[in-house]
């Protein structure tokens, strides 16, 4: 793997760490019913943690003499982490979630073998670091999935 190799999974992390922490703001708002109140909570202690993600993300970035992308080099691509229209579907943005974890699992997974292979401990830890957090934010969501009501 090449340093550029790397920089790209970086940006793509980071803009990625930035439309969650969106979503997660949104949708900690608008959510409604008394099923909602924990996941709002949890949504909203999340925000701090994934913003914390982009700026390690970003201070690697720098560090490899790159900029971190801005507002121009966004794409939306979390589309199942969307406010639902019925703002009482927690499962909705439950799978949502899990869904946008997923993703992020796999691109953490991706970075540290693309680091390992390139010999670059630095950005491997800061993938092991991250990747650590969001398989907990994973595993706390499969659990709302497990006992929130279907609709």
């Amino acid at each position: 793997m090449t340093t550029d190799e790397i920089t790209d999974l970086l940006k793509e992390a980071y803009v990625d760490e930035l439309e969650t922490v969106m979503n997660y703001l949104t949708n900690a708002i608008v959510l409604d019913g008394i099923h909602a109140e924990e996941v709002k909570e949890s949504l909203e202690a999340d925000i701090q943690e994934e913003l914390d993600h982009a700026q390690i993300l970003g201070e690697r970035l720098k560090q490899l003499d790159e900029s971190p992308p801005g507002s121009e080099g966004f794409e939306a691509n979390q589309h199942s982490l969307q406010p639902p229209e019925d703002t009482t579907d927690v499962q909705a943005v439950i799978e949502g979630v899990l869904e946008a974890e997923d993703d992020a699992i796999e691109t953490y997974r991706s970075l540290h073998e693309a680091a390992s292979e390139a010999n670059d401990p630095v950005t491997e830890d800061v993938a092991v670091t991250i990747l650590a957090d969001e398989e907990a934010h994973h595993t706390e969501f499969r659990g709302f999935h497990k006992e929130f009501p279907q609709n």
